[in-house]
C-alpha cells in the first residue's frame, strides 16, 4: 500500500491566494512518500506556470474544473452542483480520499470514499475577525454550508489551534485536529537588504488590513512594498496611496523581495496560519504582525506585535532599525513542510484504516 493509502488523493484547491502554495507543497511531499495526487482547481483557473509546477511532480496531475470556489458561488444550488462534481470526480478518477481545502464543499453529495475538509478560511470566521455582528444573508448561507462540511467530513483539519477555536465558537463542537502548515527549507537570497518594509497576500481582502498599512506608509522614512493582487474574483479591491505594489510574484520573485527588505509587517485582522509570514521569517525578516491569537500562537518572544486600532508606525520604526531578525528564522524551523505532509497523512491514514 504506497504511502500507507493504496492510491491517490484528490486535492482541490483555490489557484488565487496562500491555498495554491499550500497544495502545490503538499502534493510534493505526498510524492516523496509515495502517494500521488489529482488536484481540483475551483474558481478562477490555475496559470500555465502553475499548472506546469504542479505537474512537474511525477504523479500529480491537474483538472481545472471550472466550478466556483464555496464564497464565489452565486447561490446554494451552485454551490450543491459542485460538490456533486468533486464527488463524482473521486470515483472516477480512483482517489482513495478527497481532501477539500474548504468544508463547504461537502455539500449533500453521496462521496464514495473519506473525505477530510481543512478550515483553511471561511466567511464565518473572517466577519467575526473583520466586521462582527450578525451575518448578511449572502454570507449567512455559505456560512451555514460550512457548519454542515464540519460536521458531515470524515475528519476535520486547522492549520493553528486559534483557527479552530475560532470555527469551534462558530459552528459548535467538532473534533479537529491541528496541522499546522509548513513550508521547505529555501536558500536565502540575502544580497543587500534596504531599510524597507514588504507585505504580502491578497491585498484586496479587507481582513489583511493592507489601508492601515498605507497609511502608516506616509512619513515613515522607508519604503513599503506590497506584492499580490490588488483585486479579488468577488470583485473587491483597494487602492493603495503610500505603498509601492509589486504586482504578483512567482516563488522565485518573492524570494528576492524576501531577501531585499528588512521587516515583514502584516496587519491582518483575520489570518488563520499566514504562509507570507512564515516564509519571510525563514528568509530572515523581522516581524511587524497585529496582535491576533494566530500571530501569538506561532510568533510570540520573536515579533513585535500592534494592538488591534494602535498606530504601527513606531513599531515598524523600530523593527527597520533593530539588527537581526529577532528569533524569527529559527522559530521557522519549527514549521516544516515534512511535518505538515505527516500531519496530514496520519489524518488520512487513520480514516482508511478505521474504514
Amino acid at each position: 500500500m504506497p504511502g500507507g493509502l493504496g492510491g491517490d488523493l484528490l486535492l482541490t484547491t483555490d489557484a488565487v491566494g496562500g491555498v495554491w502554495r499550500y497544495t502545490a507543497d503538499l502534493a510534493r511531499g505526498l510524492r516523496e512518500r509515495g502517494v500521488g495526487s489529482v488536484v481540483a482547481v475551483l474558481g478562477p483557473k490555475a496559470t500555465g506556470q502553475q499548472v506546469a509546477e504542479i505537474e512537474a511532480v511525477e504523479g500529480a496531475r491537474v483538472v481545472q474544473t471550472g466550478l466556483p470556489l464555496d464564497w464565489t458561488a452565486a447561490d446554494e444550488a451552485a454551490l450543491a452542483h459542485a460538490s456533486g462534481r468533486l464527488a463524482a470526480l473521486a470515483g472516477l478518477t480512483g482517489a482513495a480520499a478527497v481532501h477539500l481545502h474548504a468544508p463547504a464543499l461537502m455539500g449533500e453529495a453521496r462521496w464514495p470514499v473519506p473525505v477530510v475538509a481543512v478550515g483553511h478560511s471561511c466567511v464565518g470566521t473572517w466577519w467575526a475577525a473583520v466586521r462582527g455582528g450578525e451575518l448578511p444573508e449572502d454570507l449567512a448561507w455559505r456560512a451555514a454550508a460550512t457548519k454542515a462540511g464540519l460536521h458531515r467530513a470524515s475528519a476535520v483539519i486547522a492549520p493553528s489551534s486559534a483557527q479552530a477555536r475560532a470555527m469551534r465558537a462558530l459552528y459548535g463542537t467538532v473534533p479537529i485536529a491541528v496541522v499546522h502548515n509548513g513550508v521547505s527549507p529555501r536558500a536565502r537570497l540575502d544580497g543587500s537588504r534596504e531599510r524597507a518594509v514588504l507585505t504580502a497576500g491578497r491585498l484586496w481582502d479587507e481582513g489583511k488590513g493592507i489601508a492601515m498599512l498605507d497609511h502608516a506608509a506616509d512619513g515613515l522614512g522607508a519604503p513599503v512594498r506590497a506584492a499580490g493582487p490588488l483585486e479579488g474574483p468577488n470583485g473587491a479591491r483597494v487602492t493603495l496611496h503610500d505603498i509601492e505594489t509589486l504586482g504578483m510574484l512567482d516563488a522565485t520573485g518573492m524570494q528576492r523581495a524576501f531577501g531585499a527588505a528588512t521587516v515583514f509587517a502584516s496587519l491582518a485582522r483575520y489570518e488563520p496560519f499566514g504562509l507570507a509570514v512564515l516564509e519571510a521569517a525563514q528568509a530572515g525578516m523581522r516581524l511587524v504582525l497585529s496582535d491576533i491569537p494566530t500571530f501569538r500562537e506561532l510568533w510570540d518572544g520573536v515579533a513585535t506585535f500592534v494592538p488591534r486600532g494602535e498606530d504601527p508606525s513606531t513599531a515598524l520604526r523600530a523593527a527597520l532599525d533593530a539588527q537581526g531578525d529577532g528569533g524569527a528564522a529559527e522559530r521557522a524551523t519549527h514549521y516544516t513542510l515534512d511535518a505538515m505532509v505527516d500531519g496530514t497523512l496520519a489524518v488520512h491514514r487513520a480514516l482508511l484504516v478505521a474504514a
